[in-house]
């Protein structure tokens, strides 16, 4: 398996419904799952995956735990935007070496938080992207009504929504594989967005009875990620048939295989008014009444692409400074050397990239 199949391949890690070459593959691994009988509303019990850093849970609501890492400072908080999509929060705190709150932290930030976006009921099956922004702006406020912002591949188009639908509530907002402005360039994801038609994501909703369902998804997948694939994306530095690796191997598949499912309402309008129509770069995206437009965004603004990336082009998040007004919102870039999924996991780049995001952070305005 090539890099960029290795990186398809684990898509489903974000948006598992175009993790297929063809669509029409897709709608028959599903008719072959689950044609003739409902679907299966019962999750299969799992443990949840393990977080590697000590914490605790400081807020607790129905779409999402405030996880607290801090040490007990007065610093100013940053709060990780984990991506809301098939797998949860704990990409973020993967395992030894693997972890970017450990990486923050190794680089002197003091207070981080994590949004543990917690998987939707049937009830929440008419949740919005409105709803997410409001739990958002909901653990801002509980950590004093200001925070720094990371928003991450899924979590960072919304991070960047809220920056610019609360402008007084974020000091500094760095983007690390963020889908911004689909048209400025070419992903594998975004061509499979644009050239699916809608009609197959609504059909998606429907079978899973309002939600995307992960664990169904998961039963279609055709390939799995191999030894090789998941040691390159972890940048491990254990031979691929050593203990320490085997370990961390079986790691890696028990948090794939634990899921999260996504609010049908939620998941068609990220798939609709983002990906298909690109409202947030055209500046025609209503976020909670108003439309965002992203030249009134005012704070700092660091920009982490995947030089390698297939999933999210690097240009689609750095025609994000062409989209702010520079002389209010400054703006720095760098671009990693890995794959998608390497900015949040991959050992080297959290041990010599996300420490120059740190030190942007820590610096004052």
């Amino acid at each position: 398996m090539d890099p960029t199949d290795r990186q398809l391949a684990a898509l489903g890690l974000f948006w598992p419904a175009l993790a297929f070459e063809y669509a029409n593959e897709f709608a028959s691994a599903m008719t072959r799952q689950f044609a003739g009988r409902p679907a299966d509303n019962t999750r299969e019990t799992r443990a949840e995956p393990c977080w590697t850093n000590s914490n605790k849970v400081c807020l607790e609501l129905g779409a999402v735990r405030l996880r607290d890492f801090s040490n007990g400072s007065n610093a100013a908080p940053v709060l990780i935007c984990a991506p809301f999509a098939l797998h949860g929060a704990t990409i973020v705190d993967f395992a030894p070496q693997h972890s970017l709150v450990a990486a923050l932290q190794g680089a002197g930030i003091e207070r981080v938080f994590v949004t543990d976006w917690r998987s939707a009921t049937p009830d929440m099956r008419f949740w919005s992207i409105d709803d997410y922004l409001l739990t958002l702006n909901l653990l801002v406020d509980e950590l004093g009504g200001a925070v720094q912002l990371v928003g991450l591949c899924q979590g960072g188009w919304l991070a960047l929504i809220y920056a610019s639908r609360f402008p007084g509530k974020v000091r500094k907002l760095a983007l690390a594989g963020a889908p911004i402005d689909i048209e400025a360039g070419k992903s594998k994801l975004s061509e499979m967005a644009l050239e699916t038609p809608m009609r197959f994501f609504n059909d998606l909703v429907e079978l899973g009875q309002g939600r995307v369902l992960g664990r169904q998804l998961l039963q279609c997948w055709t390939e799995e990620l191999d030894r090789a694939a998941i040691r390159d994306l972890l940048q491990s530095s254990h031979a691929s048939d050593s203990v320490p690796f085997c370990d961390l191997e079986m790691r890696f598949r028990d948090w794939h295989a634990c899921t999260l499912d996504l609010p049908g309402t939620y998941y068609l309008q990220a798939v609709e008014q983002l990906y298909k129509q690109n409202r947030l770069a055209r500046g025609s995206f209503v976020a909670l009444g108003r439309r965002i437009n992203l030249s009134k965004l005012r704070c700092p603004l660091f920009l982490l692409a995947a030089r390698d990336d297939v999933v999210v082009a690097p240009d689609q998040l750095f025609a994000t400074e062409r989209l702010v007004n520079g002389d209010c919102c400054t703006v720095s870039k760098a671009a990693a050397p890995c794959g998608h999924l390497g900015l949040f996991m991959g050992r080297e780049v959290l041990s010599t990239v996300w420490p120059d995001v740190a030190r942007w952070l820590q610096q004052p305005n």
